[in-house]
């Protein structure tokens, strides 16, 4: 953060990938969201990007990158944010994103450590992006699935975090969303644990009220396991609980990794129910109060 005034600071981000989809166009647009979640989940106002491509010019035809750009344009402008150019330079594999510059007040930012005991536990996006690029790339997934997760990593998290935004102050006075971040290729439970550590506290996650993609249990019986999830479990290490009789699926599609994925929102309990509200009301149709903060040692379970 780079505070300019007593009332207005500059956030930045940076993010881009390689395709995770073939439609150029629906790349362009994934990987622009993608990008600009960091600005929704700091809870700021995205205000300008710049494009950063890598592009296999001897390999592909110009028109790939031009409507690739197209889908990133057209996100930038449904988040009211101005393309103002960017870089591009020649390179084997294809890649896209966007560096994002946004605003927020100073003392309003949100950050992963500052969750609190009693806090409520909201997700905003469905999981299961990864096992169904997967199956995608696989062939093996129906149309209409396919349609569903692009729409998915393609949607903004704008209008979950001016949802949240938009809560009256708990009691005290103070913002009522303690903590906030976004769900990344670390998974669902590597953002909690990220929470986890920077607070020392213990997440409660209740495997049962995940909302999840449609065709995300079939891709995973048809085999279509990622390599991020046993990464994730091997990066959370002891600080992961996870129950005994908990079903196979659920323990994959909270480690799945992300892209372009929801926020998660550590809200006070006492406000709880006007966000689940301000969320319905603004849209945001998956979204699910998926857990609790607990007090001590730093953990997260999932049962």
């Amino acid at each position: 953060m780079v505070r300019l005034s007593d009332e207005l600071a500059l956030v930045q981000t940076l993010d881009f990938f390689s395709p995770i989809v073939d439609d150029p166009t629906d790349f362009g647009r994934i990987a622009a969201a993608n990008s600009l979640s960091d600005v929704y989940a700091m809870g700021g106002q995205p205000l300008v990007a710049l494009n950063i491509v890598c592009f296999p010019d001897e390999l592909l035809d110009p028109e790939v990158l031009c409507e690739i750009l197209r889908g990133g344009d057209e996100v930038v402008r449904q988040a009211g944010a101005t393309l103002a150019g960017g870089h591009s330079v020649s390179d084997p594999e294809l890649k896209y994103g966007l560096a994002v510059t946004g605003t927020i007040h100073p003392d309003r930012i949100w950050r992963n450590s500052g969750a609190r005991v009693g806090d409520a536990i909201f997700l905003t996006k469905a999981l299961g992006t990864g096992l169904l690029a997967t199956a995608g790339k696989k062939g093996l997934l129906d149309e209409g699935p396919m349609r569903a997760l692009i729409e998915s990593m393609s949607t903004l998290n704008d209008t979950a975090s001016q949802a949240a935004r938009s809560l009256s102050p708990a009691a005290g006075g103070d913002d009522p969303i303690h903590a906030a971040t976004d769900v990344t290729g670390f998974g669902l439970l590597g953002s909690c644990v990220e929470v986890a550590r920077a607070t020392g506290l213990k997440l409660r996650i209740d495997a049962s009220a995940l909302p999840i993609l449609d065709g995300a249990r079939g891709a995973l019986d048809s085999g279509c396991r990622t390599r991020g999830e046993r990464n994730n479990l091997d990066y959370l290490g002891a600080d992961l609980q996870i129950g005994d009789d908990l079903d196979p699926f659920l323990r994959s599609l909270a480690l799945d990794p992300q892209t372009s994925g929801g926020l998660l929102l550590f809200v006070d309990s006492s406000c709880a129910a006007a966000l689940q509200s301000a969320l319905q009301d603004a849209g945001t149709k998956t979204a699910a109060c998926i857990g609790e903060v607990l007090p001590a040692p730093t953990a997260v379970e999932l049962r």
